[in-house]
């Protein structure tokens, strides 16, 4: 990395100017100048047709309404290729294709009057207690049906809520709002590391405690399946690359696809080749959700020699996601789908084989 780069000469703003073009002129230092590097890093090298791009989702994005205007054009424009999420994530994009409102607020409300009549908050959004109860029975309705009757990885689970709330949708005459049901469209398998933390978790615990149906989280098959993904996309010089929205268990989920492959497979690869995150949480902490790019690198979760290509911006998501989003629509349009959700048994087979294959090497030293 050059210590010297361009002189900061700013020009000044002007009428009209396109989204790139603010982002390339006008963020020259600090965070703004890390956003403009994660734009330029995504946009200009992340969105090749060789490189995989995964997603790791945290905080209350979808309830801020970031599902349905940046979420679900990225995946549609085929900028996503698979995601790791909050289960809550997924929960509260729901309420978008059902029709469901949500509202906005303001922090300093009185909580005990919200809770008088029926309201929940999310700092300044507003949610009433019948739009979760209408989605709880939503869900308590699909995990009794039989195509849900089974011991499944929760991308497929996720798949088939998809396909439910895609139809929804449509029915409602609502337009594309909610990642779920556009993931399922474009193929993209979405994982939850912790997916009984959550009202969809629940709801599935619950059907099971009534004996109303046999669906159960497969947490073995999404590891294999989430790390095969991994590792067939780096088949005949394929590249990966994350972008991380906040920390958390996703963001965990999404890099420890290295660890695993690095010690099931014994390969050599040492880790993703670019990094993207967006956090506002500090280092110093010793929390995941704001350990650097370099700490990773100590794990094998990046690649030392690509720290150049990972960039870090310390700021809220609900703020840089739609510029990030503007940017790459403006600046590339859109992107061939790589519909990863129908090659998942491929990557489970991959890594059997990988693994097998190994196993014999070992017994014959």
């Amino acid at each position: 990395m050059d210590i010297i780069q361009k002189p900061i000469a700013a020009s000044p703003a002007t009428e009209g100017m396109s989204i790139v073009s603010i982002i390339d002129t006008l963020f020259s230092a600090f965070n703004a100048a890390r956003l403009r590097e994660g734009a330029s890093l995504w946009s200009r090298v992340m969105s090749r047709p060789d490189v995989t791009v995964g997603v790791a989702l945290s905080g209350a994005l979808t309830p801020a309404g970031l599902g349905v205007s940046c979420l679900v054009p990225l995946i549609k424009r085929g900028f996503i290729d698979y995601i790791t999420s909050t289960g809550a994530n997924l929960y509260h994009d729901m309420h978008f294709a059902l029709g469901l409102n949500l509202f906005q607020s303001h922090p300093e409300v009185d909580d005990r009057i919200l809770l008088k009549h029926g309201l929940v908050r999310i700092y300044d959004i507003l949610v009433k207690n019948d739009v979760l109860s209408e989605t709880d029975a939503f869900i308590k309705e699909l995990c009794r049906k039989p195509e849900f009757d089974r011991r499944l990885g929760s991308a497929e689970i996720h798949h088939l809520l998809g396909k439910y709330l895609h139809s929804k949708q449509k029915e409602l005459h609502l337009g594309d709002l909610s990642i779920l049901a556009a993931a399922y469209e474009m193929e993209v398998p979405i994982y939850a590391p912790s997916p009984g933390d959550s009202a969809i978790g629940m709801e599935i615990a619950a059907a099971a405690l009534d004996g109303a149906s046999g669906l159960s989280w497969d947490i073995n098959r999404d590891v294999n399946e989430l790390a095969g993904l991994v590792f067939l996309s780096r088949q005949n010089g394929g590249r990966t690359g994350v972008v991380i929205l906040g920390g958390g268990a996703p963001k965990n989920y999404i890099l420890q696809t290295e660890c695993y492959l690095q010690y099931t497979l014994k390969t050599d690869n040492r880790g993703h080749d670019y990094f993207l995150q967006i956090t506002d949480a500090r280092p110093d902490t010793g929390g995941l959700s704001g350990a650097t790019p370099s700490e990773a690198v100590s794990w094998s979760k990046l690649k030392a020699n690509e720290l150049p290509n990972a960039v870090v911006c310390y700021t809220d998501s609900t703020i840089a996601l739609p510029l990030l989003t503007a940017y790459l629509i403006e600046a590339q349009g859109s992107r061939d789908p790589k519909r990863l959700y129908r090659r998942r048994d491929e990557a489970v087979s991959l890594m059997t084989k990988m693994r097998r294959l190994n196993a014999r090497q070992e017994k014959a030293l």
